[in-house]
């Protein structure tokens, strides 16, 4: 039988991730595995964790990565925070609020939703006023929305819940190690993000954190977390104490990796790495501009990370994406829900976001656009 693995190529991941990984953090990955209770990988457990303190700056002794993607981060911060009938409020503008409605749904709570024009902030106004007008558990809202390249207003969310006993639940999968994430600061009661993203890592880990106040509401809850697997009273027996008690077998390797990957953001400085990704951001719009080509989001309210295009007049959207991939070895992403066929996606996430590699996207659409 023919091996696949021997067709993988070398792509220019500038999709809306994964993203490029360093050779280093590959190097990490291919390490001799560990039992998941070996002292030495408890110790680097432990090096994860306060990597993960700096990076998302935050002081919460709860932080750590859950085995799964960034889906698998947005359940555990639901699935231990939701009990049945809680008022949770979901701010949506984009796939991602939307899948943080459906999730909160699933759990039994009494979800309100404001929803945004896709490619627009979350209005603050309407926010404030919702919040005068009724009570919430849970607030929650995406900060950097993958699937338009909106930044939302995080911090100034926070400050309307200052004083306030609802909980603070922020999506971070696309913008922890690209722009700044002061958890703390802001307030955030739970975060989770993606390893996969701006960490530069491959798929498999969220990282998450929960401050003190959340942690206490999870381990007084009326009802047991209906999810054994993501069950942070259970999971901090292992991840946390001298005394570690089994709950999963870790995904050795790419602790491993996330923890190269982390490793890699500290050595470079975290400010170093957001003007990295704000360089390569406005090298990419210039481009993108002298091409003839518009931007979906207004210059305000664009991530670094991740830049939404409109598709121009008269191209084929997937018959760009497809030369892009098959001739030129670059993966750009396509428009989702009422964007599809609308836009392209360009990621410019960790590793990925580089002067060089902007070049050659740039110089790939000119020569296939004819521009």
């Amino acid at each position: 039988m023919e091996n696949k693995l021997n067709e993988i190529e070398d792509v220019l991941l500038m999709g809306p991730g994964p993203s490029c990984v360093p050779e280093s953090v590959y190097a990490a990955l291919s390490r001799k595995t560990l039992g998941h209770m070996d002292p030495l990988f408890i110790e680097i457990m432990d090096e994860v964790k306060k990597l993960l303190l700096v990076v998302m700056q935050t002081q919460n002794r709860m932080t750590i990565p859950i085995s799964g993607t960034g889906s698998a981060g947005m359940e555990t911060c639901f699935v231990n925070l939701v009990e049945k009938d809680d008022p949770v409020l979901i701010l949506i503008n984009g796939v991602f609020g939307k899948r943080m409605q459906d999730v909160a749904s699933r759990l039994g709570a009494r979800v309100d939703a404001l929803e945004f024009e896709w490619g627009t902030p979350v209005l603050l106004d309407r926010v404030e006023e919702k919040l005068k007008s009724s009570h919430y558990r849970i607030l929650a809202v995406v900060h950097a929305e993958t699937s338009t390249g909106v930044k939302n207003p995080v911090e100034e969310i926070g400050r309307m819940l200052q004083g306030k006993d609802t909980f603070y639940l922020v999506d971070a999968v696309t913008s922890l190690g690209g722009i700044r994430v002061a958890t703390d600061e802001w307030g955030v009661d739970a975060l989770y993000s993606g390893s996969q993203k701006c960490l530069s890592c491959p798929p498999g880990l969220s990282p998450v954190s929960f401050s003190n106040r959340a942690l206490e509401a999870v381990l007084g809850r009326k009802t047991k977390v209906p999810n054994w697997y993501l069950d942070l009273s259970l999971l901090t027996q292992y991840w946390g104490g001298k005394s570690r008690v089994y709950h999963h077998t870790a995904p050795i390797n790419m602790i491993y990796a996330l923890y190269q990957s982390l490793l890699l953001i500290v050595e470079e400085g975290f400010e170093n790495v957001c003007r990295r990704h704000q360089d390569c951001h406005r090298r990419l719009v210039q481009g993108l501009e002298a091409l003839g080509l518009a931007m979906l989001v207004s210059p305000d309210h664009r991530l670094p990370m991740l830049n939404s295009l409109f598709i121009p007049e008269g191209a084929d959207d997937a018959g760009v994406r497809r030369r892009l991939r098959n001739e030129y070895k670059i993966e750009i992403g396509a428009g989702l829900g009422p964007l599809a066929g609308k836009i392209w996606r360009i990621g410019l996430m960790g590793h990925t976001a580089r002067p060089e590699n902007v070049d050659r996207v740039l110089g790939a659409l000119k020569e296939i656009l004819g521009r």
